[in-house]
């Protein structure tokens, strides 16, 4: 039964690649997804928490800090996760899988997954429209199958790993903003 569940998830996993990256291939998205898979990388995010902390008053200060912290604790776990399982990356093992670009490292989790979900998500919280920010996660998951560089499970864990962060991102900003303003009351 386990095996029947594990071999139903795997062909799962394999048409949806398929389907991302063979059957929606296209001019316009081999444009389109390079630029949507930005908004994963670490230098889209400290881009974003330097915007947010020099113009946005101190909601945005608060809200850098803690995408920065998500991002810094996404980025370790996603590289101690990589370094664990090593899963090759699917145009290294598939044959049909086109890649739009050629990186090194493993495939699970999508570290740029881990990223957008755990970003988006911070956004979505502080700013409001979680659902167009969370929508902006999914493209940069689904970017990732289409470029041929993720399985679809590595996004999902991805997502996951990324809400995560950004749920202990968010508990130890909640600590640690108020241990600062018990501190300077105190004197």
């Amino acid at each position: 039964m386990f095996e029947d569940l594990l071999e139903f998830l795997h062909h799962l996993d394999i048409s949806l690649l398929y389907f991302f990256n063979i059957q929606m291939r296209n001019p316009f998205f081999d444009f389109l997804m390079p630029i949507i898979t930005f908004a994963g990388t670490q230098i889209f995010w400290i881009i974003i928490s330097i915007i947010l902390f020099a113009f946005l008053g101190d909601k945005g200060k608060r809200a850098a800090f803690t995408c920065l912290l998500a991002l810094f604790l996404g980025y370790f776990l996603s590289e101690s996760l990589k370094a664990i399982f090593q899963v090759p990356r699917p145009f290294e093992v598939i044959e049909w899988v086109r890649p739009s670009t050629i990186v090194g490292g493993y495939s699970l989790p999508s570290g740029h997954s881990i990223a957008a979900f755990s970003g988006f998500l911070i956004l979505g919280v502080k700013y409001g429209k979680l659902p167009i920010f969370l929508l902006l996660a999914v493209l940069v998951g689904i970017s990732r199958i289409y470029m041929g560089l993720h399985y679809p499970s590595d996004v999902i864990i991805g997502a996951l790993l990324g809400i995560l962060c950004a749920l202990v991102s968010f508990r130890i900003e909640e600590k640690f903003f108020k241990f600062l303003k018990d501190k300077y009351q105190r004197g």
